[in-house]
């Protein structure tokens, strides 16, 4: 990681570059910050590629497959512009060497961790394989070893198993020769059990430090991944056991991911462990945290300077000709390129980091229905992402920026710009739209009225709400520091959540776009808010230096812990709140107990928000 060039770009598409992360030959990649707050590894191809109609193809084939993968071994990808001058993609940045860095620093793998590691990668390819996509490419530089668990990334040459066309031309071959399976060697169709031959390959390179068919010449072993046994002398018996049918020449003999996983638990789940590594790679994921900890206290270098070019003013303001002493006056375009740009307009209301900034009391003022005429906000309600608005005369309406969508029961709508609407009647009527890739969301007006005029009026009232979102304006006041527009489930330690609910996490439920629930079997709560902190029944509490209040229930047989605090002061009025809720949802716990640990957990989020 080193810091940018001064000709580097500053920002690509809305996200602010940091660090470089490293080049090769397809392009770069950088440390960036995603307009939530969130770090991302951003992936710019290089412009002469670009040109490529070929490319090009392929590249916006990455974007679409990579969309399709998620899981928690997968770098989820959470934006790209494929058709941009220059394409670039954003993938949600994780700390760690990849696997090739790990072993050529301190060597083979122990045991214990080569299995957690057989267990994580074939998680990732189940997730790839029930997307309908094989991987393609499944190598030592394209796994991450992260504090819990390893990473799947790079679906750059990721193809769909059905009804895809080869995007190379004949013959091609396109992969890492001493990890692809014979029927990729030889240009073969390709199916999921392709991923599962490079999986075992990786198996062994892990507990030896080689791939199992490696060559002097990249000839030689693409002729021995399809002629030769795979060599297996130093494997572990226990890793070979697992490697070696992975390795099979007949993809049909081949394990799936499902069955790799159910012989590493031999019937059962794999056992989590603390450390899943040795010490030499907590080092290196230890350093590259490091590393974006001090990336991140560099100051912003200022733009890169473009040249100067000198223009006669009547060029500049449409051909009127500025005349002094009988010369026509020049100026320095330079000196307009470098004015600060206009800030840019919300193009897309169904977009969950829009969604988080965005002041549901700012939307709706002034929008009139008839008969009843303009409504304006008439309060704000416990979330921070929700308003009621009301008319002189009329119903109530209730708008919803983020919640999550209810389809029991509801019927669908006639679209809304080309938008699908829900209408459910759970409470007077409400109509939904939901946000594309994130379907749990939505958009939502709530009509008190359940009537079919009361359904137009909540439609109409929605149809404007994304009309204005996507006009810009409607943002919250968001000082440097601001917590609302940060994911709650982005911002938790994963090994924290872990230790405070005493095993991973089973399920994540985001009740809310700033509401976020992890559950195992008992439940944490991050909320992210605006407004005043209730004290009532309180004790001050010292969180690493920020004040907090908790509250704790006084019966033993009903315990839960909440610890509240306000980050960040907007104005007089307002400041930004967190509150971290525990629930012990066995009812067996201490409460004091559970108060140290909820403290502790509360300290560790306070940690990681950003500093006003």
């Amino acid at each position: 990681m080193h810091a940018l060039h001064p000709n580097e770009p500053r920002h690509i598409g809305g996200y602010r570059l940091i660090a470089s992360l490293g080049e090769g030959g397809m392009g770069r990649v950088a440390l960036a910050a995603a307009p939530d707050g969130r770090l991302v590894a951003l992936k710019q191809v290089h412009a002469s590629f670009a040109k490529d109609p070929a490319f090009r193809a392929r590249f916006r084939r990455e974007v679409q497959a990579s969309r399709l993968v998620s899981g928690a071994y997968t770098a989820a990808v959470i934006d790209a512009d494929p058709e941009a001058d220059t394409p670039w993609l954003a993938s949600v940045y994780v700390a760690g060497p990849s696997l090739r860095e790990a072993v050529d620093a301190a060597g083979p793998l122990p045991e214990p961790s080569i299995r957690l590691l057989a267990a994580g990668l074939a998680a990732a390819l189940g997730e790839v394989h029930r997307a309908g996509l094989v991987h393609r490419d499944l190598k030592p530089s394209n796994v991450l070893l992260t504090s819990d668990g390893p990473r799947v990334i790079d679906f750059g040459i990721a193809r769909a198993t059905e009804g895809s066309t080869e995007l190379t031309g004949t013959g091609a071959v396109i992969g890492s020769p001493a990890f692809m399976s014979p029927e990729q060697a030889e240009s073969r169709p390709l199916t999921p059990a392709s991923d599962v031959f490079s999986l075992g390959a990786l198996l062994v390179m892990a507990a030896t430090g080689r791939g199992p068919f490696a060559g002097d010449s990249t000839p030689q072993t693409l002729y021995q991944v399809v002629h030769h046994q795979p060599d297996l002398s130093g494997v572990p018996p226990e890793v070979r056991r697992l490697a070696e049918p992975c390795l099979a020449k007949d993809p049909a003999y081949r394990p799936t991911p499902a069955q790799i996983l159910d012989f590493l638990g031999h019937g059962g789940p794999v056992a989590p462990v603390a450390q899943p590594w040795p010490p030499s790679v907590r080092a290196q994921i230890g350093a590259q945290e490091a590393g974006v900890r001090a990336a991140l206290s560099w100051p912003v270098p200022p733009p890169p300077k473009r040249k100067r070019r000198w223009v006669p003013v009547a060029a500049a303001i449409g051909g009127v000709a500025v005349l002094a002493a009988g010369t026509i006056v020049a100026i320095g375009l330079s000196d307009l390129d470098d004015r600060p740009a206009a800030a840019p307009l919300n193009q897309n209301p169904l977009d969950l980091t829009v969604l988080r900034r965005t002041d549901p009391c700012k939307v709706l003022p002034g929008m009139s229905i008839a008969p009843y005429g303009e409504f304006q906000p008439e309060e704000r309600l416990a979330y921070v992402n929700r308003c009621s608005y009301r008319a002189e005369s009329g119903p109530t309406l209730k708008l919803k920026l983020g919640d999550r969508v209810y389809r029991d029961g509801a019927a669908p709508s006639a679209p809304i710009n080309g938008q699908p609407v829900l209408i459910n009647h759970l409470s007077g009527c409400e109509a939904t739209i939901a946000v594309p890739g994130n379907e749990g969301f939505g958009v939502s007006v709530e009509n008190e009225e359940s009537t079919p005029e009361g359904c137009d009026e909540a439609r109409t009232a929605l149809g404007q709400a994304l009309e204005r979102i996507r006009a810009g304006g409607v943002d919250h006041v968001l000082p440097r520091g601001s917590v609302l527009p940060l994911d709650p489930c982005a911002v938790p330690d994963p090994a924290a959540v872990t230790k405070l609910l005493g095993a991973p996490v089973t399920g994540k439920l985001q009740t809310t776009v700033h509401v976020c629930e992890f559950t195992q079997p008992d439940s944490v709560t991050v909320d992210f808010g605006r407004g005043a902190l209730d004290t009532d029944g309180t004790t001050p509490v010292d969180l690493g230096g920020v004040p907090a209040v908790m509250k704790s229930s006084p019966d033993p047989k009903s315990v839960f812990c909440t610890i509240s605090w306000s980050p960040l002061r907007v104005s007089d009025e307002k400041a930004d709140t967190v509150r971290v809720f525990y629930s012990d949802l066995d009812e067996k716990g201490d409460p004091d107990e559970a108060c140290a640990k909820t403290r502790e957990f509360a300290t560790s989020v306070a940690a990681k928000l950003p500093k006003p």
